[in-house]
């Protein structure tokens, strides 16, 4: 048995990268998923694991999908338990020249679409006794960098959001926590970013970039019994780069 056996879980993004790993790590774990992406891969993801996984479409900007989402995890498992708001894009240019449309797409995927998936979560949760949320946040989240204002912005709101509901629902059982990655290597934005400027790879005090994996292992202990405790954390997951000065 896994140490999340009969857990319920939704996990966003769980098409490619981050939230691909965690689908995997969860089933191994022994949890009952729902996987979603809006890119269809999520079915895929579903085919390498096998077993009690569901799957659906999702576009997290738009709430009516991800309301839609925890329902599915409650119609077909009677409960949602952990909730991974994993989704989300990347973006770059200085905020100078930023055009009001490219921060409003920006702010509906990577901070509205994690609000939605969390708000409809707590909704679900009260009515079975708690449960947990993890939000992806970034170091970028935590520590500002020129070139990706706009994705700083919206993942220090999130990073602002996770601590509020961690506020406002531990009265409810449900843990609100946020993971923030440095420099993770994924298919998408990570693999872009490291080959953009591999350096950046290396200057964290492990000299090594992280992989997907370790968001998923992170994730699922965040959702365990074992992190009972752990309440409106912001966990920077970046081999000590936020640490160093220089």
């Amino acid at each position: 048995m896994g140490f999340l056996e009969g857990k319920v879980a939704a996990i966003t993004g769980a098409g490619s990268g981050m939230g691909k790993a965690c689908a995997k790590i969860f089933a191994r774990e022994g949890a009952r998923i729902v996987i979603s992406d809006i890119s269809g891969a999520q079915d895929q993801t579903a085919a390498e694991i096998g077993g009690d996984v569901v799957t659906t479409r999702c576009d997290i900007s738009d709430e009516a999908q991800v309301s839609a989402l925890v329902d599915l995890a409650v119609a077909k498992f009677g409960r949602l338990d952990a909730m991974l708001n994993v989704g989300g894009i990347g973006s770059g240019g200085l905020l100078e020249y930023l055009e009001s449309d490219d921060l409003s797409r920006m702010l509906d995927i990577n901070l509205k679409g994690m609000f939605f998936g969390a708000k409809h979560a707590v909704r679900a949760m009260k009515t079975t006794g708690g449960g947990t949320i993890t939000n992806w946040s970034s170091l970028a989240g935590l520590i500002p960098s020129v070139g990706s204002g706009a994705y700083n912005i919206a993942k220090a709101g999130v990073a602002m959001m996770t601590r509020n509901f961690a506020v406002e629902c531990g009265k409810y059982n449900i843990r609100s926590n946020a993971i923030c990655p440095g420099m993770i290597l994924t298919e998408g934005m990570g693999r872009a970013g490291y080959e953009a400027q591999p350096k950046r790879a290396t200057v964290n005090p492990l000299g090594r970039p992280g992989a997907a994996d370790d968001a998923g292992e992170l994730a699922a202990f965040l959702a365990s019994d074992r992190a009972a405790y752990l309440n409106g954390v912001l966990i920077p997951l970046d081999g000590g780069w936020g640490a160093m000065l220089a």
